[in-house]
């Protein structure tokens, strides 16, 4: 599987708020550097006063970019399922430790997958760290991967079969949506399990390779959710 990394969603999201009171800023700067001027050649001092009013307004549009880079990954969930992050159980939280540092993924980037990924594992009575396993060997954490067949997101969903999944008006762009994507990753990974009798055999369905008889999709997300399990072990001991 070849993957492209590009940047994530709250960057772009924080780039274009930037640059759109960036340029404000240098209209209304330009503004005041004329009036400036013409009151100056005039001898309107008055008007130079009143300028200086305005300056605090002018220093407050920068503020709101600070606000918009200052977004955390748990405010976008939020944002994105109309409920606040549920706080990581001990577990999970030692598992994304080590993620983070397995993967060379931010914590704060971590956060809302694997929050998902917790509450996803309640819904669908599926182990979390079975689907974090799932994401570290389809995607490497990597949320704008795709497939050469088309498979997209953390969890290499393909689109032409699970658009059912989606909220209401989504489109195919959703699956590339972290917390969407593991969403309905994670229901579809229930189905395979329950439809094929288990673990191993509906994880070899989930990669669509239920036809290999020496199960090395299931083997290599079982090893992964091993390392996680002993990683998660080791700091609940210390």
């Amino acid at each position: 599987m070849f993957a492209t990394t590009v940047f994530s969603p709250a960057f772009l999201r924080a780039s274009a708020a930037a640059y759109a009171v960036f340029q404000k800023f240098l209209m209304a700067a330009g503004l005041l550097f004329m009036i400036g001027l013409v009151s100056l050649q005039t001898g309107h001092t008055g008007l130079i006063e009143s300028l200086k009013s305005l300056l605090p307004a002018a220093e407050a549009m920068e503020n709101p970019a600070s606000d918009v880079v200052a977004t955390s990954e748990a405010e976008i969930l939020e944002s994105a399922t109309g409920q606040s992050a549920p706080e990581l159980n001990p577990k999970m939280q030692a598992a994304l430790d080590y993620v983070a540092k397995r993967y060379r993924v931010s914590n704060e980037a971590l956060e809302p997958i694997f929050a998902t990924a917790q509450a996803a594992g309640k819904e669908e009575r599926i182990d979390p760290l079975l689907i974090i396993a799932v994401i570290g060997i389809e995607s490497g954490f990597n949320p704008f991967s795709q497939s050469v067949v088309g498979a997209k997101g953390l969890m290499q969903v393909m689109p032409n079969f699970h658009m059912d999944k989606l909220p209401e008006e989504a489109n195919d762009s959703a699956f590339l949506d972290p917390v969407t994507n593991v969403q309905v990753g994670a229901k579809v990974l229930r189905e395979s399990i329950r439809r094929f009798g288990g673990i191993e055999n509906g994880l070899q369905q989930f990669a669509g390779a239920l036809n290999d008889p020496d199960r090395r999709y299931a083997s290599k997300v079982l090893a992964e959710k091993q390392r996680l399990d002993k990683a998660a072990q080791q700091r609940q001991k210390t």
